[in-house]
């Protein structure tokens, strides 16, 4: 079950929902682990968006011998995505090196059709090959092709919606990034680290005591979290690649909530090393901590601006938690949310353009979406244990964990709310999912 959401006034407090990863404090670090049940996600769309473009596509020749079913991927990928409809397309098997009748597509109000062919090479590895087109005008809008080894299928066949979805709304796709998040199952605490449709998940790190907070660097080869296995919240980096990781903090009191600059040199995170817990800057490279809140209020949560000038925040110091702003050295703090007495949980989108965070209504938790430019918000939930939002690298979905059911789940949204694809895995609480960035 989800946990009480404790009151604010607690020592360095994490989000709500994380409180409960801070009881009983055990001992010793597991062994690193994959856990298949895990590695599967179910994945639900729910909702009907106002504008959606309707896309055929076609089995790819040669997925019926496949371990990966490429166009099936590719159009669970475009439908998540809230800016597609699926156009029937069953029965029709095409590839990418003919130019299809397109007049067939254009009867069933298909606006464009995806064709491609999946081989297996006599190495063991596969040949993923895609055509796009435009059915109204009947133009060809290029292609894609990929050679990758069987693992890599997935890979691939997210990387063809990427093409599809800049192609057609002039977005980049993020279909190829990844998420990372946190299960409790049992005793067990693990990060993981998945696709962003919560497939493909690999353990990066399991635990017998709580980890939270995980956060992605900008270049995505890394990610800082908090460990309670020194019986005490400790901050590391750990590196995706090697699985090698280093201590950032591990100063006398707590040391939580890690968040990454935007260039990559430095974190900032909540210490109470001087007694209250305030924001502290971090290098990358290790050495003393800098102070940049100077209030006697709990600071917590803080969360970049894409270009590295603003620093948002979580803060008591007007009597209840709010979210507040300061320059990225500290000073010029101004609040940001004033409707609502409990605020928290600050997330901005990678264009700057929204803030996502979570609103206590009626002591229900909702994902709430600000417009920064005219201080604007919506609630885009009908949740009440909402947690963690985290936008995806392209600003145009949002995933956040939440409890439907009585089970825990991940959730992407449109920014309107409009439609949601819930992730969720075999057993277990699992929270607080970061979107990682685009691929470098």
């Amino acid at each position: 079950m989800h946990p009480k959401k404790p009151d604010f006034t607690l020592p360095s407090f994490p989000p709500p929902a994380r409180r409960s990863f801070i009881a009983g404090l055990g001992s010793g670090l597991g062994a690193l682990a994959v856990f298949p049940a895990w590695a599967q996600f179910r994945v639900e769309v729910s909702g009907v968006g106002l504008t959606q473009l309707p896309i055929a596509v076609a089995a790819f020749r040669g997925d019926a011998q496949s371990p990966q079913k490429i166009a099936a991927i590719v159009q669970a990928d475009l439908e998540r995505s809230g800016q597609f409809r699926a156009v029937d397309a069953t029965g029709a098997t095409l590839d990418e090196s003919s130019r299809p009748d397109l007049a067939p597509w254009r009867q069933r109000s298909a606006d464009s059709l995806l064709t491609g062919s999946t081989t297996r090479l006599a190495d063991g590895r596969y040949d993923v090959r895609c055509r796009l087109w435009d059915v109204v005008r009947g133009q060809d809008l290029g292609g894609q092709s990929f050679v990758v080894p069987q693992g890599d299928l997935r890979l691939a066949a997210h990387r063809i919606a990427d093409f599809v979805y800049e192609k057609l709304t002039g977005d980049k796709g993020v279909f190829s990034t990844r998420i990372a998040y946190v299960t409790k199952a049992g005793q067990r605490y693990s990060l993981w680290v998945a696709d962003s449709d919560g497939e493909g998940a690999q353990s990066a790190l399991t635990s017998p005591e709580p980890i939270i907070s995980p956060s992605w660097s900008p270049n995505g080869s890394q990610l800082a979290y908090v460990s309670f296995e020194s019986r005490k919240p400790v901050i590391y980096a750990h590196e995706i690649a090697s699985g090698k990781r280093r201590l950032l903090a591990n100063f006398r009191g707590s040391n939580s909530a890690p968040v990454w600059a935007p260039d990559g040199s430095q974190l900032v995170a909540t210490l109470s090393r001087d007694g209250g817990s305030q924001l502290y800057a971090l290098s990358a490279a290790g050495g003393e901590p800098r102070r940049l809140t100077q209030s006697a209020s709990i600071d917590t949560e803080p969360a970049f601006s894409p270009d590295g000038r603003l620093i948002y925040f979580v803060s008591d110091r007007g009597g209840s938690p709010q979210i507040y702003r300061m320059g990225a050295g500290g000073g010029n703090v101004e609040r940001v949310t004033f409707t609502g007495s409990y605020n928290i949980s600050p997330a901005v989108s990678p264009d700057g353009r929204w803030l996502a965070y979570i609103s206590r209504i009626g002591g229900a938790f909702k994902l709430h979406l600000m417009e920064l430019g005219k201080g604007t918000a919506i609630a885009l939930t009908d949740t009440t244990a909402d947690e963690s939002p985290s936008f995806a690298p392209n600003s145009r979905l949002i995933v956040y964990a939440t409890q439907q059911g009585g089970r825990e789940a991940l959730v992407t949204t449109t920014l309107d709310g409009k439609i949601k694809a819930r992730l969720t895995g075999a057993t277990g609480d699992i929270r607080e999912p970061d979107w990682g960035p685009f691929q470098r």
